[in-house]
């Protein structure tokens, strides 16, 4: 059955934390999102896109939010929630932008369930190449680097303790759904998980700018059989621990007087410098 939301509904909203629109309420507050999301189990697919990459990698959906002209281009998605009995809600573009607080340009909105996460030695047991992100804070450049890692061949990413959430809305709009198509998870402790990887057969290797460091071509030209590559939050880059911890240091050789990039592009280059050599 799909239920009108109308003005009087966002109204009451607010107030109600347990009702069908709490999901949707102020979804531009990031420290909100933050705090709510993992909380109450869930995370928001926009887009008709990234809403059947979700569906596709099993994710379950608590509601759908939309606007009206989209039950046609998702007729077959609305017509499995409700027979699963998961409410379909439509609203008008302005009831959806007062309730979420941006304009739904995209149209529809899915509130999901998240999955469990793996353990590390699960996730990365058949990988050959797999990234690790650490302390990357905006959502961005975390949807970016996945992105980049589901077309160039990474096998898994792992993200630290404190690096931003590959679930908030951002992060899984920018990566256009490879969020879903990419294995991840948290890997904590960190630095002390370096050796988690190492005892699984990886190199790990730190991308940073040290007296060490090895030149990406050169470590590309006979790259380890399993290769884990550790990028550093924006602007500081990689811990010093971190880099202390790792089996080698690499750099992006540059010209024009230009000694880093942005830590997405960065992995870009390197994912596919480094990607495995097909046979």
């Amino acid at each position: 059955m799909v239920t009108e939301v109308t003005a009087q509904d966002v109204a009451r909203a607010g107030e109600d934390r347990e009702g069908l629109l709490a999901d949707y309420v102020g979804l531009t507050d990031v420290v909100l999102r933050r705090r709510t999301e993992p909380e109450r189990g869930l995370y928001v697919a926009e887009s008709e896109k990234v809403i059947r990459r979700a569906l596709a990698a099993g994710h379950r959906p608590r509601s759908l939010l939309m606007a009206r002209r989209w039950l046609d281009d998702l007729a077959d998605v609305v017509a499995d929630a409700e027979a699963s009995g998961v409410p379909v809600l439509v609203a008008d573009h302005e009831v959806l932008e007062a309730l979420t607080g941006f304009h739904l340009h995209r149209g529809a909105l899915a509130s999901m369930q998240r999955p469990e996460l793996p353990s590390v030695a699960d996730l990365v047991a058949d990988a050959r190449r797999v990234a690790v992100l650490e302390d990357v804070v905006d959502h961005t450049n975390v949807g970016a680097v996945f992105r980049s890692a589901a077309a160039l061949g990474v096998d898994a990413v792992l993200v630290t303790p404190r690096c931003a959430d590959p679930l908030y809305r951002r992060a899984v709009r920018v990566s256009m759904g490879t969020v879903f198509q990419v294995p991840w998870t948290r890997i904590d402790p960190w630095p002390g998980g370096v050796e988690v990887l190492r005892e699984a057969g990886f190199t790990v290797a730190a991308l940073a700018l040290t007296d060490s460091s090895v030149s990406l071509d050169d470590l590309s030209a006979d790259p380890p059989e399993r290769l884990a590559l550790v990028l550093g939050t924006e602007g500081d880059g990689l811990a010093r621990r971190t880099v202390e911890a790792a089996d080698v240091t690499v750099r992006i050789p540059m010209a024009g007087g230009v000694d880093s990039l942005n830590v997405a592009a960065a992995g870009a280059v390197a994912f596919w410098a480094l990607r495995p050599r097909l046979t």
